[in-house]
């Protein structure tokens, strides 16, 4: 019996939250590596993979228009580039905790600008669903100490992470999850290329250790590409807003997958904060009105 479109949305929005909350290991393994290098060679060997799916769906008609490619940089810049670079910042003046509750508003966010940007009224319902979601990740990742520029970082981090999925709904109905995935990771590649040589010069890329490189390739391969087609596979699916709520996983898994792993001891506050995220999200499915398809005339115009 095939899947309802929520239900295929939930559990490919569930899958590519649990896959980015797992991340979180292979993210300290990297932690001596230059950051700009470590990027550049994640989404270089991402887009090595995801150009070629990209190119089996056939040319692409009409070309990809100035506005388009003006949203995917400006997309690739934002959600792929900023974020990282703002969350090292954030990580080096803050608890990981601290900044972790922050990025968690994720979804009261996306439960905001997603109906406004689509110029509809956010739902009550939703926005409370999205509140608990929000109080859950808290709970779960606690509230760690940390300072002024540490908050503001973080806040940046915020926007970008919200950037990553409001960005990209004006452009899955005509590009795709496959195109938006391909040409966002392939963009982002000269710009942490060239902001590394500016900043470390010939210093930015070495050999990684045994680690260091099975952690490149969990961010390239798992996450980068598989999560990436999942989470805008759901978000054509369920919109921002309801997707949103299952970022409320994110500290969720990565407090589970220590656990599993015997790198972090599993607290009772993690359990409690995932059970009231379960309870989050189930409701936000459940009371939520998923919004109706936009047709083609309709359609936020990309770039704008």
């Amino acid at each position: 019996m095939p899947l309802s479109d929520s239900a295929s949305g939930a559990l490919r929005a569930a899958t590519g939250m649990t896959v980015l909350g797992c991340s979180t290991s292979a993210t300290a393994a990297l932690a001596d590596y230059p950051l700009h290098g470590a990027q550049a060679l994640r989404y270089l060997l991402a887009a090595a993979v995801l150009l070629p799916l990209a190119r089996r769906a056939g040319p692409l008609r009409p070309a990809l228009s100035r506005a388009e490619l003006a949203r995917l940089t400006l997309l690739a810049a934002t959600g792929l580039f900023a974020f990282n670079v703002l969350m090292m910042q954030a990580l080096r003046h803050s608890d990981p905790a601290a900044v972790g509750s922050v990025v968690g508003c994720t979804p009261l966010l996306l439960a905001v600008l997603g109906p406004l940007l689509a110029r509809r009224r956010p739902q009550v319902r939703l926005l409370a669903a999205a509140a608990v979601v929000v109080a859950g990740a808290a709970v779960t990742q606690g509230l760690g100490p940390g300072d002024l520029p540490g908050f503001l970082f973080a806040l940046g981090t915020l926007a970008c992470e919200a950037a990553f999925s409001l960005l990209a709904v004006g452009l899955l109905p005509r590009l795709g999850p496959v195109r938006v995935s391909a040409y966002t990771t392939a963009l982002a590649v000269p710009m942490f290329a060239l902001t590394g040589l500016a900043l470390e010069g010939g210093r930015m890329v070495r050999m990684p250790s045994a680690a260091e490189g099975a952690a490149l390739l969990y961010l390239s391969l798992a996450l980068t590409v598989v999560a990436f087609l999942l989470w805008y596979t759901a978000l054509g699916l369920l919109g921002p807003e309801r997707s949103g709520l299952f970022a409320g996983l994110i500290p969720v898994t990565a407090a589970l997958s220590g656990a599993v792993l015997g790198t972090a001891a599993l607290r009772p506050a993690e359990l409690l904060g995932s059970v009231v995220v379960g309870l989050g999200v189930c409701a936000g499915l459940v009371v939520a009105k998923a919004p109706e398809p936009a047709r083609p005339a309709e359609a936020v115009p990309a770039g704008r």
